[in-house]
């Protein structure tokens, strides 16, 4: 999914796009947010590009929502890519003067949604209810790892500026609703929810760690009195509209009044 940039009121952050002398390649500065202004970042997989939806992703969505809480200018720079794990999100922020790295200098917000891939390779073995023993054992090690490197690469990034961070969990790693239940037995989405339960767990551990605030999504989702079929796009993989409005208004709930973030804990 090609990043894009939704500017929510005038007056905000100028993007400039220059030539880098010699490579041919292009590097993006960002000038940082003036004083009342809110740049938001979104980093993640295809929940937060918005595959499948045909619809204005999450972030975006957030995005206006905040902007008509605070009243403040509000800019959203989306850089959801779907099929990214937490290895490629890690290599992005680590890639000098990448999109990731000079959106997230910037950002007072940042907005992280990543981990599901990282089982990708075991998709078939959980959803037939194959995946016997601990089948992601090393997947979920260099997960923990990933994580707390992935948040510490933020700070470093923001010159351990305030910086309100928000990490989604999900709802499930795999499909859900009525797709699920045609494609795979009893056993395999059980096994499916019992590694997103764990999944979110490592999500939610990685942000008490820090300074960041863990956003459960899989409440909601789960718990949704229409049936969670209602809220998932036809592949039964991604948010269709009604998700990502659900995964917008949850991310507000959580967002600080006055988008001040405490001092990062253990330094």
């Amino acid at each position: 999914m090609i990043p894009t940039l939704r500017r929510l009121a005038t007056g905000l952050i100028l993007i400039v796009l220059i030539t880098a002398l010699g490579g041919g390649e292009t590097v993006r500065e960002v000038d940082p947010p003036q004083p009342g202004e809110v740049s938001v970042v979104a980093l993640g997989d295809s929940v937060t590009s918005g595959s499948n939806c045909n619809c204005s992703a999450f972030p975006q969505m957030y995005g206006d929502l905040l902007h008509a809480r605070t009243g403040v200018p509000v800019t959203v720079d989306n850089l959801g890519v779907g099929g990214l794990d937490s290895t490629g999100l890690l290599q992005q922020l680590d890639q000098s003067n990448s999109p990731a790295e000079q959106a997230t200098t910037s950002a007072n917000v940042v907005l992280l949604t990543i981990g599901a891939n990282d089982f990708g390779d075991h998709h078939d073995d959980v959803t037939s209810g194959q995946c016997t023993g601990d089948c992601v054992a090393d997947e979920f090690e260099q997960l923990d790892v990933n994580l707390a490197r992935i948040l510490n690469r933020i700070h470093v990034l923001r010159d351990n500026l305030p910086t309100t961070i928000l990490m989604t969990g999900y709802w499930n790693v795999f499909e859900d609703g009525d797709v699920a239940k045609r494609q795979y037995p009893a056993s395999g989405r059980i096994a499916s929810d019992q590694l997103t339960v764990r999944t979110n767990t490592a999500i939610a551990a990685a942000a008490r760690a820090d300074d960041a605030t863990y956003v459960d999504i899989y409440t909601a989702f789960e718990d949704n009195a229409a049936d969670i079929t209602t809220l998932l796009a036809p592949d039964g993989d991604h948010p269709n509209a009604a998700g990502h409005a659900l995964i917008a208004r949850i991310l507000l709930a959580a967002t600080p009044n006055h988008l001040t973030a405490s001092p990062r804990q253990g330094g």
